[in-house]
């Protein structure tokens, strides 16, 4: 997947409050009552008539992904969106729960999180990678695009895609300084 292609038609598995919106997730309850319910997001509805950038990172509360990526894109998230971006969301193979949980602990405010739980999105995107060497799995390699309604308009990969044990998470390309210099040159 690269630039000029459509993001994956896939359907993202949401625990959302029973209001329905996808997005916002609240920490609150409803007394003894479960506020959440099961709702399917589709790509289409995310990424269709919007501009927006989307970065994805191996994993929620891992050190780099926690102490430098998403809360890089919360800093600048009203300088990116100055350039005509709609909104700026992050993927990972993670669970609905899991992201939630990370969100509010990260005190996200601004940026959406995407579940892709089965890593079908990621699989799609070709960057999918196994890191069980380090116990995790299925994860996304780190990668960063923007997305004009449905296709990708410039896609940023970390150096190194691999499945063995020998990189060192290198982060860099898809930092928001990185997406930020593209978008201040369109």
């Amino acid at each position: 997947m690269k630039q000029g292609t459509s993001v994956p038609s896939v359907n993202f598995k949401y625990r959302v409050r029973t209001d329905g919106n996808p997005i916002t997730f609240v920490d609150e309850t409803n007394g003894d009552e479960n506020p959440f319910e099961w709702k399917s997001v589709s790509s289409e509805e995310l990424f269709d008539n919007r501009r927006l950038v989307v970065f994805s990172l191996p994993g929620a509360f891992t050190p780099v992904c926690s102490t430098y990526q998403v809360p890089g894109y919360e800093e600048m998230y009203d300088e990116i969106k100055a350039q005509g971006v709609d909104d700026v969301y992050v993927i990972s193979v993670n669970d609905t729960f899991v992201m939630r949980k990370w969100m509010i602990d990260q005190e996200i405010k601004n940026i959406k999180f995407i579940p892709d739980g089965t890593g079908m999105f990621t699989e799609q995107m070709g960057m999918l990678v196994c890191k069980d060497h380090v116990g995790f799995g299925n994860r996304s390699w780190r990668y960063a695009m923007v997305v004009n309604n449905g296709v990708i308009e410039k896609f940023f990969e970390e150096p190194g895609l691999n499945n063995v044990g020998d990189d060192d998470d290198p982060y860099g390309e898809t930092s928001p300084e990185a997406v930020l210099d593209y978008l201040k040159t369109v």
